[in-house]
């Protein structure tokens, strides 16, 4: 193909993924299969990193992440974002309506909206393109998170339809439930202090230095607000309507997301109807928002120093209820963290019949001052994980005794070590506590690591209680005869696991990396490790100091990986895995060129076309290395916006060729 056909190839696949995104992520009504999809985003990769000149920043190759902000930078909101006034009394709403209709005329439409329990934020579209997404930060200035936002899959890059030349549309960025579960999972299988709650979680997301590791989140929005100079609406329930048909994830009127009512019954049915139904939404809400329609009246309306006089949240009060503390009982989790549960009466709590809730750690329990027996106050966190809030003494008795914390493990007895500054106690006995074995080896066939097929949970049970199954490598020495006498198995279900541990060996280096369990190496890390070292024998074999140079990796994860690769047991292990045949080495791509052949770059900085990943791949793919740090070897760097000045300046002293992506498009091109 010639450049103009490569151009329009690249321009049909970007309108096609982006509709077919469209439609997987707002709609609900996919047309294709995934496989289908990624068919298309890896052909529209493999173009754009052949033809950098065609690489645009609205591509939705974008969205997979890779750059790196150091800080982000503060920007002045073009309009103030300003806080609502809240209230938890229906009396101060209907006051708030008798307001308003006593500074002006006629009959008021309002818009009741839920109140996403999420992170506030301001996206300006230019001609259609995403420019900027910022923060509310203090409501005057907010931070600058660009990057990130464009990972979240229901942001549009580019708009369709009819829309203005120059606006900013608001909302809210929040995690759905689900993902903060899987989320807290993961964090638990690697022995990593779980978050608290999905809003706090969506907040730390959206601030990380590296897109890839927020696109691996999956953030999720509502954009609700249009804000412009030239806006071709009066009111703002047909803002958001119009938002819809740019490409917005808008909140639904068919789901009751967002109401018009002209009355203060109408009000009060919608905060009636979501204190009872919030409880079956897949994202958080605490209230709802009730504003009037028309954005003449809003003008007339005006604003106070901190809020608009048109508007008001109504929050929900966070459900508590009381019951009985039964018994503790403590989980051992497969990095042989130790977590206590209480075992209470049940008791119904928002709309779930709850028996058992985290008590987190020793000190959560000592702060309670728990005894057994105790009529305790039960909320749930984040409207998710009931939790022990307090305790009722006046309900308590003389004859109860305080909660104790075990000093040795459950399961094998074995005596628990907390190391300094951890909050949790663990079982050291790593390769003979059952419950520790079993939770590895579940985590090693688990979806995101080996995704074994015709493996679950309830076959490595039995597997194990057989004592057919101890290590990772103890799987693929299972025959089939083994397999089918097991209880429930057959020989259609026999052969299909062994076809899933055969295709097991496939499954890339990162993969494997994070199957291994290797505490605190979730699957960004493994994929920043292996990225770094490339191989098992480079990463076995580095030092604490080079540990810590890998992006992303801390003094804690350095001292977990340096300890795993000193066990004799471990080293063993990983030989047996080898010989296997599983991946323990990165693919290597292609080399296209030789064009930087014997040339080394530094990537610094924040790129328009590409981000650093996609940079470093196309230096490799051309022959060229990359390099993490200035030397007097080094060839050239290239540098983006918000580049650290020290770094500038070592390049200018050791008078190293300073290059911006443009200059680097035409030596690749």
């Amino acid at each position: 193909m010639n450049k103009n056909e490569i151009k329009e190839e690249i321009d049909r696949l970007i309108r096609e993924i982006e509709f077919h995104n469209h439609l997987y992520y707002i709609e609900s009504k996919p047309q294709i299969s995934d496989y289908e999809f990624d068919v298309m985003l890896s052909r529209l990769q493999e173009l754009e990193n052949d033809n950098p000149e065609f690489a645009y920043s609205y591509s939705p190759t974008k969205r997979i992440g890779g750059d790196i902000t150091k800080k982000f930078e503060t920007v002045l909101h073009r309009f103030p974002m300003l806080s609502l006034s809240n209230t938890y009394a229906e009396e101060e709403i209907v006051d708030w309506e008798n307001r308003i209709k006593k500074l002006t005329q006629g009959e008021i439409d309002y818009v009741c909206e839920l109140k996403y329990d999420g992170v506030a934020i301001g996206i300006r579209y230019e001609n259609g393109r995403l420019i900027k997404a910022v923060t509310r930060g203090d409501g005057v200035q907010g931070e600058d998170v660009t990057n990130n936002v464009k990972t979240i899959r229901t942001i549009p890059l580019q708009l369709k339809g009819d829309f203005p030349s120059d606006f900013e549309i608001r909302g809210e960025i929040y995690m759905p439930i689900e993902v903060f579960k899987n989320l807290n999972k993961e964090r638990e299988d690697s022995g990593e202090q779980l978050f608290a709650n999905p809003r706090n979680t969506a907040s730390g997301t959206l601030k990380m230095q590296d897109s890839s590791a927020v696109s691996a989140r999956s953030l999720d929005s509502y954009l609700y607000g249009v804000y412009g100079d030239n806006l071709f609406f009066e009111n703002h329930f047909s803002a958001v309507q119009n938002a819809g048909s740019w490409g917005f994830k808008i909140p639904s009127s068919d789901k009751r997301f967002i109401e018009k009512t002209n009355t203060i019954k109408g009000i009060m049915e919608f905060i009636h109807y979501w204190d009872k139904e919030r409880y079956n939404l897949p994202f958080e809400i605490d209230g709802v928002v009730i504003k009037v329609n028309d954005y003449q009246i809003q003008n007339e309306l005006g604003f106070t120093a901190k809020s608009p006089r048109w508007a008001i949240a109504y929050k929900f009060k966070a459900e508590r209820v009381e019951t009985i503390l039964e018994s503790v009982t403590y989980q051992v989790g497969r990095t042989g963290a130790i977590t206590p549960v209480a075992n209470l009466k049940p008791v119904s709590l928002g709309g779930t019949i709850v028996k058992r809730a985290s008590l987190h750690n020793q000190d959560q329990i000592e702060k309670l001052n728990l005894f057994l027996g105790d009529t305790v106050f039960i909320e749930k966190g984040g409207e998710i994980i009931p939790k022990v809030v307090g305790v009722n003494t006046l309900n308590r008795s003389a004859s109860l005794t305080p909660v104790m914390f075990v000093g040795t493990c459950p399961d094998c007895k074995s005596q628990l070590e907390r190391k300094q500054g951890e909050a949790q106690h663990y079982c050291p006995n790593d390769e003979k506590c059952p419950p520790q074995i079993k939770g590895k080896l579940e985590h090693f066939i688990s979806r995101k690591a080996m995704n074994i097929e015709g493996l679950g949970s309830e076959t490595i049970e039995l597997l194990f209680e057989k004592g057919l199954i101890h290590t990772f490598s103890d799987l693929y020495d299972l025959t089939f005869d083994q397999i089918v006498n097991l209880d429930g198995m057959a020989e259609k279900s026999a052969n299909n696991l062994l076809q899933g541990l055969g295709a097991s060996k496939n499954v890339p280096f990162s993969r494997v990396l994070f199957a291994l369990g290797i505490r605190h190496v979730g699957e960004t890390v493994a994929k920043k490790l292996v990225n770094h070292f490339q191989n098992i024998n480079a990463l076995s074999e580095a030092s604490r100091e080079e540990l810590i140079q890998v992006e992303e990796i801390g003094e804690k994860i350095a001292d977990s990986i340096l300890s795993y690769f000193s066990n004799a047991n471990h080293l063993k292990e990983l030989d047996k895995l080898i010989l296997i045949g599983l991946q323990f080495e990165n693919e290597r791509k292609i080399i296209k060129s030789n064009k930087l052949e014997g040339q080394s770059f530094v990537v610094s900085g924040v790129f328009e076309s590409f981000s650093r990943d996609e940079l470093k791949l196309l230096i490799e793919d051309n022959g060229g290395k990359n390099v993490s740090s200035i030397s007097s070897k080094t060839n050239y760097l290239i540098a983006g916006e918000n580049m650290g000045p020290s770094k500038l300046k070592k390049a200018e002293d050791l008078k190293i060729t300073i290059i911006n992506e443009d200059d680097f498009k035409q030596m690749v091109s």
